[in-house]
C-alpha cells in the first residue's frame, strides 16, 4: 500500500477563526477511513480542502503525491453532505452529464445499482423523496473509478433500512486500491465497514488509528471511544 492521501501542518482559517490547526497526517491505498468529529470540527473544511474548494491558509495537502489542482480532480469523486443535483433533470440525464464529464464514469456500474434500489432512470428529481435523491447522488459518485472518494454524511438523510444497502455499495463499488474517506457523525452504523478512523476536534487530529487496534487496545466499540473523546 502507498500513501494516497496526505496532509502536511495543514491550517485553515475563516477571518479569525482558526477552522484547522496544523493538521499532519498519511492514508494510504485500499482502506476505507472514518472522519470522525462533532459538527464544526473542521472534517468539510478538510473535505473542502482537499477537492480544491478551499485553499489551505498554509501547510500542504496531496493526492498520491500531486498538490490540489487539475489533475487531482480528475481523480477525487466527491459527496458533498447537500444535494447539489438540478431537481428537473432525469436519472438517466444525470447518468449522461456523468459520463460526458468524467472519463472514469461507468454508466452500467450506475444502472446496475439503480436497478437494485428499485430507482427509476426515467423519474425526475423533483419526484423524489430527500433519500432517494441522496441514493442517486451517491450511485453517481460511487460510479466513477477514482482514487479518492469522499463522502460527505452519505447516510445521513436515508431511513435505517437502507443504510446497510448504501454502505454495502460503498464498499463492493469502489476499486480495491482506493481509498475512501467517509465523514459522519452515525458512527455505529458504519464502524463496521471502517479500516482506519481519523478523530478531529476543535480542527484538531487527536486520533488516526486502525480500527482494531482501537477495539484492542479500549476494549470498546470506536462509537464508545468516539463518545469518551468528546463528551461535552
Amino acid at each position: 500500500m502507498s500513501v494516497l492521501f496526505e496532509c502536511k501542518d495543514l491550517k485553515k482559517k475563516y477571518g479569525k477563526k482558526e477552522a484547522l490547526k496544523g493538521i499532519s497526517l498519511q492514508i494510504e491505498s485500499g482502506q476505507i477511513v472514518g472522519l470522525l468529529g462533532p459538527n464544526g470540527s473542521g472534517k468539510t473544511t478538510m473535505i473542502k480542502l482537499a477537492n480544491g474548494l478551499l485553499t489551505p491558509s498554509s501547510g500542504e495537502i496531496t493526492i498520491n503525491g500531486n498538490k490540489i489542482g487539475v489533475e487531482t480532480k480528475k481523480r477525487v469523486s466527491y459527496l458533498p453532505e447537500r444535494t447539489y443535483l438540478n431537481n428537473w433533470m432525469k436519472v438517466k440525464e444525470m447518468i449522461n452529464y456523468f459520463a460526458d464529464f468524467y472519463a472514469d464514469f461507468d454508466s452500467d456500474r450506475a444502472y446496475d445499482m439503480l436497478n437494485k434500489l428499485n430507482i427509476n432512470p426515467n423519474d425526475k428529481l423533483k419526484t423524489m423523496s430527500k433519500g432517494t435523491k441522496e441514493k442517486v447522488q451517491l450511485i453517481l459518485v460511487m460510479s466513477r473509478d477514482a482514487d479518492v472518494y469522499f463522502l460527505d454524511e452519505p447516510i445521513g438523510g436515508v431511513d435505517p433500512a437502507a443504510r446497510d444497502y448504501i454502505l454495502n455499495t460503498i464498499i463492493t463499488n469502489y476499486n480495491p486500491e482506493s481509498t475512501v474517506i467517509i465523514s459522519t457523525h452515525l458512527i455505529s452504523d458504519i464502524e463496521k465497514v471502517l479500516d482506519d478512523v481519523v478523530m478531529i476536534k476543535d480542527g484538531e487530529l487527536v486520533m488516526h488509528k486502525k480500527v482494531d487496534d482501537i477495539r484492542e487496545e479500549y476494549g470498546k466499540s470506536v462509537d464508545e471511544v468516539f463518545r469518551e473523546v468528546f463528551k461535552c
